[in-house]
């Protein structure tokens, strides 16, 4: 027998960014060879890395918004950890999360 999953509620913890090891970041591009190009809210852009742990389970695409971590020694790259689905966006957005990424759409 199967067992049937459980909805994901409102009391899941999704992941946060820290504002130092992690950021909030948007897809602009998809390069290839596993990285993206993204927006991050501290204003930079950054070439990032989709780790296979992400890369079957997840799929990325433009306009996605994602929780990503910096390299130390190469500060203009990093990892992608996750993704969000449009529901946690929703909550990121009420948290007020998400204005220092819509100043840069605008």
């Amino acid at each position: 027998m199967r067992k049937e999953h459980e909805e994901k509620g409102e009391t899941e913890e999704i992941p946060l960014p820290d504002g130092q090891t992690t950021i909030l970041c948007i897809i602009q591009q998809l390069l290839g060879y596993d990285r993206a190009r993204v927006i991050c809210s501290d204003g930079k852009v950054r070439l990032c890395r989709i780790p296979g742990k992400l890369k079957k389970r997840m799929w990325m695409k433009v306009g996605d918004v994602v929780l990503v971590a910096p390299w130390d020694f190469q500060p203009e790259k990093g990892d992608i950890l996750y993704r969000y689905t449009p529901g946690e966006v929703q909550r990121l957005e009420k948290k007020g999360l998400l204005e220092d990424l819509k100043k840069f759409f605008e």
